[in-house]
């Protein structure tokens, strides 16, 4: 099968990997809701875990990471390098609705998983809704209803 010559394509991948920096090089993400948390996985293959720094403030979550070479300080001769190594770094700006007490990450097969829990506030809640009739009062919370016609204590709590 013969490959189609795109010479837009290939400038743009030859510009990418010449100016691709550790500062440029992203840490790719998949953000995602699952009930009443948001997850984040970030990819870092090759990341030494102990030098994986998580910290919010202001509402923006930084996520930082080294990743050295094996050989850097070696006097080699390189054919190819194309790993990039240095320190990386993510920013996500959390919205007033998380719980920024209860988030969690860990660390497995290079990747981090961030766990942000949806703050109790802002979790969806079911309302009590209270209404009265013509003669009697009632109030609806949940399935079960409960029902009064009078407005005596004695006869509410069963002492006539």
């Amino acid at each position: 099968m013969a490959t189609r010559f795109d010479p837009i394509r290939d400038l743009d991948r030859f510009f990418s990997e010449v100016t691709r920096t550790p500062s440029s090089t992203s840490l790719p993400m998949d953000l995602y809701r699952d009930g009443e948390v948001f997850v984040a996985h970030i990819d870092m293959p090759g990341v030494d875990p102990s030098s994986i720094d998580v910290d919010v403030e202001d509402r923006t979550l930084t996520v930082r990471a080294q990743r050295r070479s094996a050989v850097a300080d070696k006097d080699v001769k390189w054919l190819t390098r194309e790993r990039t190594t240095g320190t990386y770094a993510r920013q996500l700006t959390l919205g007033n609705r998380v719980s920024l007490d209860r988030i969690r990450a860990e660390y497995e097969d290079g990747v981090l998983t961030l766990t942000i829990p949806v703050a109790e506030e802002a979790r969806p809640r079911k309302i009590t809704v209270a209404h009265s009739q013509s003669g009697s009062q009632s109030t609806v919370s949940s399935p079960e209803v409960v029902e009064s016609s009078t407005t005596d204590p004695k006869q509410v709590s069963g002492q006539a």
